[in-house]
C-alpha cells in the first residue's frame, strides 16, 4: 500500500526547498551592482560648472539646443524652472507632476514644492534669501517644503506610463558642508544601484552633479537629499543652523517605457526546480 502522507511530506519539504532555493535567486539578481560614470564639479559661479554640465550634456547626447518639451535630440531632457509661469511659483504651489510632460513626477515627504518667483512678482526672488542663493540658469530655483528630500519618479513623456533613464544630474545651489546633499539611483524595483554626496560649493556655489549608466543600468527613481535644512515658506527655514540647499537645472536621458519582462534566469531555475520536485515525489511513490 502507498503511503500518500510520506509523499505529501516529501513534497512540502522539497517545496520548501524549492522555495528559499527560488528567492535566493530573486535576492542575487536584485543585488547586482551597478556602474555610473561619474560628472561632478563645484565653484563660485555658472563658469565654475558649465564645463562639467557640458561634459555630462555630450555623454548622454542630444546637442545643446532644445526643442519641444525641452527635448534634446529626443536623446536627453531638461528642466531649468524658468518656463514655469507665475501661478505655479512662489508664493503658490508648484505641482509634483508639472513636468511629466517631459517624463519627470515629483514627490515629497514635506508638503510640497515651490519654484522661485521672478523679480515684481508678489514674493521676493530666490526664495527670499539672496545671500545665499543664485540661479545657474536665471532666474527660478526649485526646493521641497518643509522637507530636504525630493524623490524623481520617471513616465515615458505625456503619459503616465512608468519609464527609466540611464542618466540624471542636476546643480545644487549654496552645498556648504560635506555629506549632506547627494543623490541616490534606484532602479526599477527599487533596489539602490548608485549614490554620490555633491561637492561643496560655498555660500551662493553651485555644484553639479550628475552619473551615466555604463553597462546599461536603468534607473527608476532618484532621491535627491538638498542640505540638512528645510524651506517652509519664501523668508522662512526649518531653523536657523542647518545648510540649506536648494536646485536649480535638472537634465536626464529620454525616458524610456519599462520593458515586459520575457522569461529569463528566474523562471527557469523555478521550472528546473519544479522538475527536480516532481522527479522525487515521483520515486518516493513508486518506492512505497
Amino acid at each position: 500500500m502507498v503511503d500518500i502522507s510520506n509523499f505529501f511530506r516529501t513534497g512540502r519539504r522539497f517545496a520548501g526547498v524549492a522555495t528559499l532555493s527560488l528567492l535566493a535567486v530573486a535576492i542575487s539578481s536584485s543585488r547586482a551592482d551597478a556602474g555610473f560614470i561619474v560628472f561632478e564639479s563645484a565653484g563660485a559661479d555658472a563658469a565654475a560648472i558649465t564645463p562639467t554640465r557640458d561634459a555630462f550634456r555630450a555623454a548622454v547626447g542630444g546637442g545643446s539646443v532644445a526643442g519641444p518639451g525641452g527635448s534634446f535630440g529626443g536623446l536627453r531632457r531638461e528642466i531649468n524652472w524658468d518656463g514655469v509661469p507665475d501661478a505655479f511659483a512662489d508664493p503658490n504651489p508648484f505641482p509634483g507632476d508639472f513636468f511629466a510632460a517631459r517624463g519627470a513626477v515629483f514627490a515629497t515627504p514635506g508638503t510640497g514644492f515651490l519654484v522661485s518667483a521672478n523679480p515684481g512678482t508678489a514674493a521676493t526672488p530666490l526664495f527670499g534669501f539672496p545671500n545665499d542663493f543664485q540661479a545657474f540658469s536665471p532666474q527660478r530655483l526649485f526646493t521641497a517644503v518643509n522637507s530636504n528630500i525630493t524623490d524623481v519618479r520617471f513616465v515615458v513623456p505625456g503619459t503616465s506610463d512608468a519609464a527609466t533613464t540611464s542618466a540624471f544630474g542636476l546643480v545644487f545651489v549654496d552645498v556648504e558642508v560635506a555629506g549632506l546633499t547627494k543623490i541616490e539611483f534606484f532602479d526599477q524595483s527599487d533596489n539602490l544601484i548608485f549614490s554620490r554626496d555633491a561637492l561643496v560649493g560655498g555660500n551662493r556655489g553651485l555644484s553639479f552633479l550628475g552619473a551615466v549608466a555604463d553597462a546599461g543600468e536603468r534607473i527608476g527613481r532618484v532621491r535627491i537629499t538638498s542640505g540638512a535644512n528645510t524651506i517652509i515658506a519664501n523668508g522662512q527655514l526649518g531653523n536657523p543652523n542647518d545648510d540649506v540647499v536648494v536646485m536649480d537645472d535638472f537634465l536626464y536621458a529620454e525616458p524610456t517605457a519599462v520593458a515586459v519582462p520575457e522569461p529569463g534566469s528566474l523562471l527557469l531555475a523555478g521550472l528546473g526546480l519544479a522538475g527536480v520536485l516532481f522527479g522525487l515525489c515521483r520515486r518516493v511513490v513508486l518506492s512505497a
